[in-house]
């Protein structure tokens, strides 16, 4: 597959169209350059298009229906039991990432996925993270939450064929994030080098069908703007392969922001409200179907879906979701 670039302003000036009327494919695979593609057209005929957003095969996702799996679906909440060790390995490694149909980026990543892996353990539990930098540049972990001084991914930088050793207990209970903090700390975090972090309260939350949903950006000609926004790292891939959920079960999200570039990032559900715990650090919620976040903030959402079907989920900035950023959950009984 040829390797294509565009910019921002060709990509938002040939998505709009596109994602209304004809598959978005030709953004990576008919074209040598986004001068090959189709003008904007205001005069589209409404009535030409069956819905307002493709959803299934022909959406231009790359990857394979389970590429996500391991970043969408979270490793399963243990038990307290202050003390226990809960042990992960990140290496930092350089590696090309298709972002988006025949578009790839030179990404630092976290275990060869940005975002990185998901980080789980429970309140107390003393978390270990073997780290080790694979990677061409200096890196570190720099985690959320609270941990002593010489564990905050700081000072201790990491240089290339090094190792560090992070180690503390899991605290506070909630939904936290950890991220490079080597300088320039923009390069590091728009490059790739993120992941979620959750930390389980001692007692357990209900029963739900949990997923983990990190909002990112991808500046594919380095011009300091996104070309490319995602969940989880892949262009409109829960378009192609929406996700799968039960109406009977409660749904819960542990969202994330960590998209550079941009203030703020946001998630909107269609046809349904959510219950927003902001940083899931305490039990008080609102109900909404919109939440905004800056850089490094998130939530916990959680969903009682009250009618199966497809439902649209995208952030509420519409250039976001024309690049990239939405997907669709297919509610069934």
């Amino acid at each position: 597959m040829p390797k294509v670039s565009f910019t921002r302003r060709q990509l938002l000036a040939s998505a709009a169209p596109i994602i209304a009327s004809v598959p978005l494919v030709k953004l990576g695979l008919d074209s040598a350059s986004a001068q090959d593609l189709p003008p904007p057209d205001d005069n589209l005929d409404p009535h030409d298009h069956m819905h307002a957003a493709h959803i299934g095969a022909e959406v231009p996702a790359p990857g394979e229906p389970n590429d996500t799996d391991a970043l969408l679906y979270p490793p399963a909440a243990t038990p307290y039991q202050p003390g226990r060790l809960q042990k992960y390995d990140l290496t930092a490694i350089d590696v090309e990432l298709e972002v988006a149909p025949g578009v790839f980026y030179p990404a630092w990543t976290y275990n060869g996925t940005a975002p990185g892996p998901v980080i789980r353990a429970t309140e107390d539990d003393l978390l270990r993270v073997n780290f080790v930098n694979a990677g061409t540049h200096p890196h570190t972990i720099h985690f959320h939450g609270i941990h002593p001084a010489n564990m905050d991914g700081v000072f201790e930088v990491v240089d290339p064929g090094g190792s560090f050793v992070y180690e503390f207990p899991a605290r506070p209970w909630g939904l936290h994030l950890y991220h490079c903090h080597s300088t320039p700390l923009k390069k590091h975090v728009a490059k790739g080098l993120y992941g979620a972090f959750i930390v389980d309260p001692p007692e357990t939350r209900p029963p739900a069908q949990e997923l983990v949903m990190v909002m990112n950006g991808f500046d594919t000609d380095f011009d300091g703007e996104n070309n490319f926004y995602t969940v989880n790292g892949k262009s409109f891939f829960y378009a192609k392969y929406p996700i799968i959920v039960r109406r009977s079960e409660t749904v819960r999200i542990y969202l994330v922001n960590i998209t550079e570039f941009d203030l703020i990032n946001s998630f909107h559900l269609h046809g349904d409200m959510f219950r927003l715990y902001r940083t899931g650090t305490t039990l008080d919620h609102e109900l909404t179907d919109t939440v905004m976040l800056c850089q490094g903030e998130r939530a916990i959402l959680e969903i009682d879906f009250k009618n199966t079907g497809l439902f649209m989920f995208h952030a509420h900035q519409a250039e976001f979701a024309e690049l990239g950023w939405m997907g669709f959950f297919n509610v069934v009984d």
